[in-house]
C-alpha cells in the first residue's frame, strides 16, 4: 500500500508538471493563435473556445488542491495556529412576512397616548425600559394611569436630566448613583466640549441606569403625653449664645448660635414626643409636649440626651448644641408651637 501510495504522489506531480509546462507554452504562443483567429475571423472560434473551456477546467481541477494547501484560511497539520473561514448568508425573502423591530436605540423622548387597558408596566415593556424610568419622567408618584393620559417615554432605561448651571457630568453621575462614563458612553449625549465634557444649561441629558433615591419619610414616633406632666407656659431661654436668626413670617423661630457648643435645656417642663434624626431639614431634634397645647421644638443638635416618652422638667439638660441637618454652623434652631401653628418665641421666653 506503500508503494502504491508513493506512486500515485509521483503520477500527480507528474501530470501536473506536464500540464504547467503546457500551460506556460501556450502563453508563449497564445499571441500567435490570437493574431491567427483574427484572420481567419470566427472560423475557429468555436474550436478555441471548446479548447479554452476545456483547458479552464483542467487548471481548476489541478490548481485547486494547490490553492487548498496553501490558503491561510484553512488550517493545516503541523501549524501552531488555526484557522476558519466564516460563511455568511442571507436570504432576502426569509421571513418576508414578520415584523422587524430595530434594535436601534431611540434618541429622543417619545410621547404615548395611554389606551384602554394599558399598564405601566405593560408600556414599560413595550418600550424595553423600566416601570420606574417612567415614572421619574412623568412625576409619578404611582402606578396609577388612565386612557388618555400622555406620558413621555424616555429612550433608555434611567434618567432624563435637565441640566442646571454648575452642573458637571460627574456631580450629575454621583447624583444618580451611576460611574460618569455611563453618560460619558451613551451616544445621544452632547457636550458644550466633548474634551472636557462639558454642559450646557438647559440641556438635556440622559442618564443610563441612573436612580432617583427618595428620602426616607422621617420617623414620627411620637409619645403619649403623661398625664399630670405640665409645663406653666412661662418658657425660658434654652441656651446661650448670640441670636442669629430673629422670627420672620418665613422663618417663625429663633436661631441661637455659640461655637462652643453649650447644653441644650428644655424651656419647660413637658414629655418627650421626639428624639432623632429628622430628615427634612432639622437633624438632631427633639420634640416636647408640655400638656397644656404647647410644645417646643429643638433642631440641629450635637448629641440628644432624652429620650421618646421622657418626662423633662424646666430647665433640665436634653441635648447638645451642634450643626446638624441643614445647617451651617453651630446653633440651636428653637420653635414654640400651638398645634401645628408656629409662635413668635420672643413672645414666651422669660
Amino acid at each position: 500500500m506503500e508503494d502504491l501510495r508513493l506512486f500515485l504522489d509521483f503520477l500527480k506531480d507528474y501530470f501536473l508538471t506536464r500540464i504547467t509546462s503546457l500551460g506556460a507554452s501556450f502563453e508563449a504562443i497564445k499571441d500567435v493563435i490570437v493574431a491567427f483567429l483574427i484572420v481567419k475571423r470566427g472560423k475557429y472560434s468555436s474550436s478555441f473556445l471548446s479548447s479554452s473551456v476545456l483547458l479552464i477546467v483542467a487548471a481548476v481541477l489541478i490548481a485547486g488542491p494547490v490553492i487548498t494547501q496553501n490558503s491561510p484560511f484553512v488550517s493545516q497539520t503541523g501549524q501552531s495556529g488555526s484557522y476558519q473561514a466564516a460563511i455568511i448568508s442571507y436570504n432576502p425573502y426569509q421571513g418576508s412576512l414578520s415584523t422587524v423591530v430595530s434594535v436601534k436605540s431611540r434618541s429622543e423622548i417619545e410621547n404615548y397616548t395611554v389606551h384602554g387597558g394599558d399598564t405601566l408596566a405593560g408600556i414599560a415593556k413595550r418600550f424595553n425600559i423600566s416601570v420606574d424610568t417612567i415614572k421619574w419622567a412623568n412625576d409619578l408618584k404611582s402606578e396609577t394611569i388612565k386612557p388618555g393620559q400622555s406620558l413621555k417615554i424616555p429612550p433608555i432605561t434611567g434618567i432624563v436630566h435637565t441640566v442646571q448651571p454648575g452642573e458637571t457630568v460627574y456631580s450629575i453621575a454621583k447624583k444618580y448613583r451611576v460611574d460618569a462614563q455611563n453618560i460619558v458612553n451613551y451616544i445621544w449625549n452632547d457636550f458644550a466640549d466633548p474634551d472636557t465634557f462639558a454642559l450646557t444649561p438647559g440641556q438635556i441629558l440622559y442618564v443610563p441606569d441612573g436612580v432617583i433615591e427618595t428620602a426616607p419619610a422621617p420617623t414620627r414616633l411620637f409619645a403619649q403625653v403623661i398625664s399630670g406632666v405640665k409645663g406653666n407656659s412661662n418658657f425660658i431661654w434654652p441656651t446661650t449664645g448670640v441670636i442669629t436668626q430673629y422670627p420672620v413670617w418665613y422663618h417663625m423661630a429663633l436661631d441661637i448660635a455659640n461655637p462652643s457648643m453649650p447644653a441644650i435645656i428644655a424651656a419647660d417642663t413637658g414629655t418627650v414626643i421626639y428624639a432623632g434624626w429628622n430628615s427634612t431639614g432639622y437633624g438632631n431634634m427633639v420634640m416636647i409636649d408640655h400638656g397644656n397645647g404647647y410644645r417646643t421644638l429643638y433642631g440641629h443638635m450635637s448629641q440628644i440626651l432624652v429620650s421618646i416618652g421622657q418626662a423633662v422638667s424646666q430647665g433640665q439638660q436634653i441635648g447638645v448644641m451642634g450643626s446638624t441637618g441643614r445647617s451651617t454652623g453651630t446653633h440651636l434652631h428653637f420653635e414654640i408651637r400651638a398645634g401645628e401653628t408656629l409662635l413668635n418665641p420672643l413672645n414666651f421666653l422669660k
